[in-house]
């Protein structure tokens, strides 16, 4: 088996991954997934769940950049989700139909704030009298 490198984004967070053959270990900023949250790490070991024994064959690690700590899980769940299914191709299908964002990012971005408009937001207008 060779090495697998893969990405995932979410929001402003970027993950970069890397895949090699090994006993299933998965470390995120260089510390061992067990490490994390409870929350954070169930969200980023569904796709190791899902592989089963194709996980246990590969020692990911990955790395995760900007963003906030939900958007940096989200960015890690994805870019172990490709390793896998780069490992494996008949996983796909299956982590398509269990959650379509393990495969495919979310587009969606902030929208800029437009010029003489008040500091809450881009569309945020000064309130006026209903009378």
């Amino acid at each position: 088996m060779k090495v697998i490198f893969a990405t995932g984004k979410r929001k402003l967070a970027v993950a970069r991954a890397v895949g090699r053959p090994g006993s299933g270990n998965v470390r995120i900023n260089k510390k061992p997934l067990e490490l994390y949250p409870e929350v954070q790490r169930l969200f980023i070991s569904e796709p190791l769940i899902l592989a089963g024994k194709t996980a246990e064959k590969l020692d990911i690690e990955v790395s995760v950049k900007s963003g906030g700590v939900m958007g940096q899980a989200e960015a890690a769940r994805q870019a172990i989700a490709r390793i896998l299914v780069e490992a494996d191709p008949e996983l796909k299908k299956k982590f398509l139909e269990y959650d379509r964002s393990l495969l495919i990012p979310d587009v969606r971005r902030n929208e800029p704030h437009k010029p003489s408009r008040s500091k809450k937001g881009p569309r945020r207008h000064k309130q006026r009298s209903k009378r």
